[in-house]
């Protein structure tokens, strides 16, 4: 990607086997500091697999990963909690981290959730949930955070807020964001680098330069890569599959 300034992990010729079977292979990848790296895919292509290679989850792995930091956040793709349970927003955020007052109140302040520390966490919708889920991730201001699909369960308007939000905190904590995504073109505005993975690194580079290339196109078909083009100037808003201009309001 760059050179050796800031790098948080890179990882060179990465790979994971089970049963004999390739689950990802051949991946080169660098996240830095302040930066934000997307990780695109069909199902089954290795996406969360490779987060994890970069979190150091998976123990048994080909090629090499090298982590400059130990200060990391991770959210993963399912989150399990019982749902029958009182669970405050204030309880839910010391669940499993020391955190100070001071801390709980930036966190949920920079997401944009303050006013819910008292909510129950069922009563809370899915683009509150999701806010509070980055709230704890960020609340001891992590050097790497890997957010594996951060929008699930939120309408397309929530979606594009929820990605304004992810830059908004990679600029505001300088951090490296490493993001897991089913769909380009919401997130294309609000990140840097773009790894598409089918098995294997298909592509990668810049959102327009990878919306370009033909095993993009390939896996997600010309009219996606046709949408995509539209983000060769810097604005202020993303465009949906039917055309519709939604504003980046964090």
């Amino acid at each position: 990607m760059s050179n050796n300034e800031n790098v948080l992990v890179r990882i060179s010729n990465g790979g994971v086997q089970k049963n004999g079977k390739w689950l990802v292979k051949d991946v080169d990848l660098e996240i830095h500091k302040g930066k934000i790296v997307t990780i695109i895919g069909p199902n089954g292509s290795g996406k969360s697999t490779t987060a994890k290679i970069a979190l150091g989850l998976i123990k048994k792995i080909e090629g090499n990963v090298k982590r400059f930091t130990n200060n990391i956040s991770y959210v993963p793709q399912k989150v399990s909690i019982d749902w029958t349970l009182p669970i405050r927003v204030s309880d839910f955020m010391v669940l499993t981290e020391n955190l100070s007052t001071d801390d709980i109140k930036y966190a949920l302040n920079l997401t944009g959730v303050e006013h819910l520390i008292l909510r129950n966490l069922i009563d809370l919708s899915g683009g509150e949930f999701q806010r509070v889920l980055l709230a704890r991730a960020i609340a001891k201001k992590p050097e790497l955070l890997v957010l594996d699909e951060p929008v699930q369960g939120v309408d397309f308007a929530g979606e594009v807020a929820l990605y304004g939000l992810i830059k908004k905190i990679s600029e505001t904590l300088n951090c490296g964001i490493l993001l897991i995504s089913h769909d380009l073109h919401v997130v294309m505005s609000a990140t840097d680098y773009v790894v598409c993975l089918n098995g294997h690194v298909c592509c990668s580079g810049s959102p327009v330069d990878v919306a370009r290339d033909k095993h993009y196109k390939e896996l997600f078909g010309e009219k996606s890569s046709q949408i995509l083009s539209i983000y060769e100037h810097d604005h202020d808003h993303v465009h949906t599959s039917e055309g519709d201009i939604v504003k980046n309001n964090v």
